[in-house]
């Protein structure tokens, strides 16, 4: 008889994610079945909607494994302030995330980057989230260079000749070249420079304000967007309590788990997925015929 009796026990109304190996039929009711194996292959706690709700981890918790903390990864990120919000729906290319722990950079990439009605999204960003997701967001520094091609004193030089063709122009009206119209007004507010002044009266620290800001747009944080929005689930059942060969539990007999309702994650580009064939594939091949 199987060991895993005591988990369906304890999780009686959700044993219709029990995947069992017997060809018996699970039906969510209060009666007991036993197996001579169990695969555990509920997903995470991301998109809830689809049925994914963390029945996995309190089945793994009722016999006895050990479940770390579960964060949202690969999601959009929630900022503070309201600048953001005068950013809606633009999208940039070829700019740089970056995201710093006081001086040591703990994450930095070339991409495309989205600002959403909440703060930002896109690839670079949600690769971010999973890599700051159990640090204090408190104490992290984010920005963008918008102009990762030039350093500062190339940038420099671009603005010079930009005004010098727009000599006569509001400076709002003369980084037309250089940014999209909502992107400039955001960047001279940073800046501290009015959008009325005319470019032949900017002073050369205010030019270098100008060009601080291009390199280095900052964001603050808030928070990551929930798992009803995040494309994974960091964090799961710990590995040390799993065989990596087999995927059985080391503390139950029998029973094994696959997929995201394990602790092991990774960036976009079909890597969760590729998780989730491997281990499934080493579980389902390591039941005893």
């Amino acid at each position: 008889m199987s060991n895993i009796i005591p988990m369906l026990d304890i999780v009686e109304d959700t044993t219709r994610n029990i995947i069992p190996m017997s060809g018996i039929e699970v039906v969510s009711d209060k009666n007991k079945y036993s197996f001579d194996a169990v695969i555990v292959a509920t997903g995470g706690m991301s998109y809830p909607s689809t049925g994914s709700t963390g029945d996995g981890y309190a089945f793994a918790r009722a016999c006895g494994h050990t479940v770390t903390d579960l964060k949202s990864g690969l999601c959009g990120l929630n900022l503070e302030g309201e600048l953001f919000l005068k950013l809606q729906g633009v999208a940039l290319k070829n700019v740089v995330f970056c995201v710093k722990n006081g001086s040591k950079t703990v994450y930095s990439e070339l991409g495309e980057l989205l600002f959403t009605h909440f703060g930002i999204s896109g690839p670079i960003v949600l690769s971010a989230s999973s890599i700051i997701n159990r640090m204090d967001l408190r104490s992290l520094q984010a920005s963008i260079d918008l102009k990762s091609a030039l350093d500062e004193q190339t940038l420099d030089k671009r603005l010079l000749r930009d005004f010098e063709k727009y000599k006569n122009k509001k400076i709002i009206n003369a980084l037309c070249d250089l940014l999209p119209q909502k992107m400039i007004s955001a960047v001279l507010q940073v800046s501290r420079i009015p959008e009325d002044k005319n470019v032949n009266v900017l002073t050369k620290e205010e030019r270098g304000r100008l060009v601080q800001a291009l390199k280095a747009f900052p964001l603050k944080i808030r928070s990551l967007r929930g798992f009803e929005e995040a494309i994974i689930t960091s964090g799961g059942i710990s590995l040390s309590e799993i065989n990596p060969k087999t995927m059985e539990s080391k503390k139950v007999r029998g029973l094994y788990f696959c997929g995201e309702v394990l602790d092991v994650d990774a960036f976009t580009g079909g890597f969760n997925l590729q998780i989730a064939f491997a281990t499934g594939y080493a579980a389902g091949n390591s039941i005893p015929q």
